[in-house]
């Protein structure tokens, strides 16, 4: 081989060795700078994940406190509507048993009370005493004569109650008027008398 082409051979050789070894270092640095890149990538999805994984944690967590609430509040609204419903009972029951009133032993003196009482609160010279029916045949005229007299007010008998068991009294023109039946006083009560009266249905303690 002539001396012109061993150099040629040479220099070649030197051009694909350092080819060679450029390509090997630019291999090696691609090789790292991937690396490095799918690094970054998980440590990016593993950060995404966990982002997803707590949002996802504070769903459920939020859901589940919604769930209850609402539960909850469902539970309230029927122990609510079956309170309701228990007083409503007992007033009804109430109301009907107010019909026997006149039959009780006593309630001569109730209906007195309830006439005085009515009379006295209306505060007028004359008035009109309505009761009904069976509460008027317990009241004597003289119990009454007295009570007027008493109370010096001018007592007239007024058209019977039909659906009311005790006493309203009105001023003859009718501009006032006070009503003090069994019934109407069972509603005056009634708020006062809701919270005792399901501690007793409920069989607790006042």
């Amino acid at each position: 081989m002539s001396p012109a082409r061993n150099d040629i051979q040479a220099l070649v050789s030197a051009i694909r060795e350092e080819v060679t070894g450029e390509a090997g270092q630019i291999l090696a640095d691609a090789r790292t700078q991937a690396e490095s890149i799918r690094r970054q990538a998980q440590t990016q999805a593993d950060a995404e994940r966990e982002a997803i994984l707590q949002r996802a944690r504070q769903e459920a967590e939020a859901l589940r406190e919604h769930t209850a609430a609402a539960a909850r509040l469902e539970a309230q609204t029927l122990k609510l509507k079956r309170r309701e419903q228990l007083l409503e009972r007992a007033f009804a029951e109430a109301r009907q048993q107010l019909a026997s009133a006149p039959q009780w032993p006593d309630y001569e003196q109730i209906a007195y009370r309830l006439v005085r009482e009515t009379v006295e609160r209306l505060g007028a010279a004359e008035v009109v005493v309505r009761v009904d029916e069976e509460t008027r045949r317990v009241l004597s005229d003289e119990a009454l004569a007295e009570l007027g007299e008493e109370l010096g007010v001018r007592l007239r008998d007024g058209e019977p109650l039909t659906r009311s068991s005790g006493a309203v009294v009105e001023t003859p023109d009718g501009h006032r008027r006070y009503d003090n039946t069994l019934e109407t006083r069972l509603a005056r009560m009634r708020e006062i008398l809701r919270t005792p009266v399901y501690h007793i249905l409920m069989g607790e303690t006042i």
